[in-house]
């Protein structure tokens, strides 16, 4: 009788899959996880697999001296969250002690402190540590991944079976590419490298940017300056807060109710985040949302403004959300000032003194201050080498098309925190990054229990995503010709960092991980997890052996839209509450 052909490449490993496993059902594998990053995002990863895992290693590598990231690392004057403070939590980890709406960094860096101490969860971090490279190892199926002490400056080498990247997006900041930087001989910073040191009393100052560093450190140092040229490109949207999220400082009676009033918190919290999430309809190009919050702003610009100059430089002819929606308390007030000179022009080199502009003009100044973010670009800052040696970063060089904010093509068993179409300017950014750590961890309990090898997005499953991504966008206001950093800085380019759709719908998205848009390999014969045909219930003494067996049906509704009625508590609301913001 001739033989079926073995295909798949299980032939080599037969042998071993013909041999009866020992063990039962389900049996853990010691699972080993390098994680990139110990900001919001990695600090929720170890804390969600410290809580549902056990036979597991972990180390995170944090390139700061401290955890928390860009609060870490952002301490210009002024600097704060643009979400409110008690929506900038994880949902199970309220503070009920935030001094004021809006928190400011050193603030929100001590809630990720308190966090992590409270979860015990610096063991597994290692600061001043840097991964420069990682490189996937088909014979082992494993990472290696090279990590550089940033204290001795030696090179190591560690490895894992997952690999996660939660290095975030604005993280990694830049000086402007502008001709002849060094040029000039006064004091240089970067609001994302602030040096407290450098004296700005007395000094004229030249400022380019007015995204969020930008208007949040204008009026904030301008009461130190002599006088301040604001350099800026383009117009930009200033909103005010949201109706109902003002900024103020919380009162002691307020702080009180937070900490001992009896589910005050969280009703607190809900209302925030439902009118967050009530937002979204404001992205859809026409929408009633954006007709009304653009004829809002324009009027809440121009009262504040009222001068037609300087409402015909600030005022944008764009949609509202077409760029990246910056509370500025203070800044439309700050622009009016007499030592205030708006400059709308691009600067084209810098001199000794001062810069040069595309109008032709020269300007000077004692102190630069560049407000002009980051290197938001997807591309892994290391050689990231995965199946058959393919470089991430030569992979997404171009153009950065992931898998659903979470996957690489060609990058088995590895996962980005925050990548590319993700919900990062959508709705509440917290709730989208506990969704991804759930995700990453189920494909985690598969990995460990069903005697995976790898797992990696499939290419025509990621090309599919991106298509439909690319069709949704052009619903939006996103792919107005507005200069963003959701398009890689770009005025026409795609949009590479937005989901498409809200945040609540990312988080029905990622509920269940679809393992037909994987390539998954085994190790040996699929079905080994079977084990020795018994389960893990009958090795538990203590455990119900007859559990299923009950006096009603109380088991999970097994169709996504009872799942979903059940878990968003669906008819508890009258709806009055989702009105147009």
């Amino acid at each position: 009788m001739a033989t079926m052909p073995v295909t798949n490449g299980v032939a080599a490993q037969r042998d071993e899959a013909d041999r009866l496993p020992k063990v039962p059902i389900h049996s853990q594998r010691q699972m080993r996880i390098i994680c990139i990053g110990a900001g919001a995002s990695g600090l929720a990863f170890a804390y969600k697999l410290q809580r549902s895992f056990d036979d597991f290693s972990l180390s995170i590598y944090e390139k700061n001296p401290d955890i928390s990231g860009t609060w870490y690392e952002n301490r210009y004057p002024g600097c704060a969250c643009d979400v409110a403070a008690h929506n900038y939590t994880y949902s199970f980890e309220p503070k009920p002690d935030w001094s004021s709406v809006y928190a400011g960094s050193e603030e929100i860096y001590g809630y990720f402190k308190d966090f992590t101490n409270k979860y015990g969860l610096s063991k597994y971090i290692k600061t001043r540590h840097e991964v420069v490279g990682a490189r996937w190892d088909s014979q082992t199926d494993s990472w290696h991944v090279q990590v550089k002490d940033l204290a001795s400056g030696s090179v190591s080498e560690d490895t894992c079976h997952i690999l996660v990247n939660a290095g975030g997006i604005l993280n990694n900041w830049k000086w402007p590419a502008i001709k002849n930087l060094d040029l000039f001989k006064g004091p240089k910073l970067h609001s994302a490298a602030w040096d407290p040191s450098i004296d700005l009393d007395g000094k004229t100052v030249g400022l380019i940017g007015n995204g969020s560093s930008g208007i949040q450190l204008l009026p904030e140092i301008l009461p130190r300056v002599k006088s301040m040229t604001n350099f800026i490109r383009t117009a930009t949207w200033v909103a005010p807060p949201l109706r109902g999220i003002e900024q103020h400082k919380y009162t002691e009676e307020e702080l009180k109710d937070f900490a001992n009033k009896p589910g005050h918190l969280l009703e607190h919290r809900k209302k925030y985040q439902t009118s967050t999430s009530g937002v979204f309809n404001l992205f859809i190009k026409g929408s009633e949302t954006q007709k009304l919050v653009r004829a809002t702003m324009e009027k809440h610009m121009k009262d504040q403004l009222q001068d037609p100059d300087l409402e015909s430089k600030l005022i944008p002819n764009w949609s509202v959300g077409c760029r990246r929606l910056t509370p500025g308390i203070k800044y439309l007030e700050s622009v009016k000032k007499e030592k205030v000179n708006l400059v709308i022009s691009s600067v084209t080199e810098f001199t000794p003194t001062g810069c040069k502009c595309e109008n032709g003009n020269e300007y000077a100044f004692d102190v630069l201050v560049c407000a002009t973010g980051f290197d938001v670009s997807f591309r892994p800052r290391f050689p990231l080498l995965g199946r058959d040696g393919k470089n991430l970063q030569d992979i997404w060089k171009d153009d950065s098309k992931g898998y659903m904010g979470v996957g690489a093509p060609d990058m088995p068993n590895y996962f980005v925190m925050l990548g590319p179409n993700c919900p990062i300017g959508n709705g509440p950014i917290m709730a989208a990054i506990e969704a991804q750590a759930d995700y990453i961890l189920k494909w985690c309990d598969r990995w460990q229990t069903e005697n995976i090898r790898s797992f990696t997005p499939k290419w025509e499953a990621v090309e599919d995503f991106v298509s439909h991504s690319d069709r949704y966008m052009q619903s939006t206001v996103w792919t107005e010709n507005c200069s963003s950093w959701y398009k890689g800085n770009s005025v026409t380019g795609r949009v590479s960092a937005l989901w498409p759709g809200s945040t609540l719908h990312y988080l029905e998205t990622l509920a269940q991980p679809r393992a037909d848009d994987y390539d998954v390999v085994y190790k040996g014969n699929r079905f080994n997890w079977l084990g020795n045909g018994f389960s893990q219930t009958e090795t538990d003494l203590t455990s119900d052996w007859a559990y299923y067996i009950r006096e009603s049906d109380d088991s999970e509704y097994l169709s996504k839209k009872k799942q979903r009625q059940i878990l968003t508590k669906s008819g508890s609301k009258s709806g009055s509450e989702f009105k147009v913001i």
